[in-house]
């Protein structure tokens, strides 16, 4: 459903609090889900391009659905959704102890915060939810 804020002006939310859900600029996107309620959440751009080039490519969109859906569209067990560099990525880190995928998660997570060509950020932020994934495994088989 398509919102027109400059003709239908929203500045009160479900519970009588101000809100003003086109703060940032135009286009707006926020996301909805438990932990934000109906408030929603503010999606941060990762480039510098404008916001419909960035959401306009399907990694950086898929990329975005996962992140603040806290999904992952590849599974290890059965590979579906996966690209083959995550095929691959399986493979190699699916042969390593319970602590090498804790130590790779941690140096992993720990480089998000830095700076990034966005494809790369991309491909680091897939790695991490393989590797939440093959935790949570091998967490499962002790």
């Amino acid at each position: 459903m398509d919102v027109n804020l400059s003709q239908e002006r929203i500045s009160e939310g479900p519970n009588g609090e101000q809100w003003n859900p086109g703060a940032g600029g135009w286009p707006t996107i926020r996301y909805f889900n438990k932990e934000t309620g109906l408030k929603g959440g503010t999606y941060v751009k990762k480039t510098n391009g404008a916001m419909c080039d960035e959401l306009g490519d399907d990694e950086m969109m898929t990329a975005y659905v996962e992140e603040y859906g806290n999904t992952s569209a590849c599974s290890i067990e059965t590979k579906q959704g996966c690209d083959e560099r995550e095929v691959a990525y399986i493979g190699k880190m699916s042969t390593k102890s319970l602590e090498d995928i804790e130590v790779q998660l941690k140096r992993l997570v720990g480089m998000e915060g830095n700076s990034m060509k966005p494809e790369l950020l991309v491909w680091l932020k897939k790695r991490v939810k393989i590797l939440k994934q093959l935790k949570a495994a091998q967490g499962e088989e002790l």
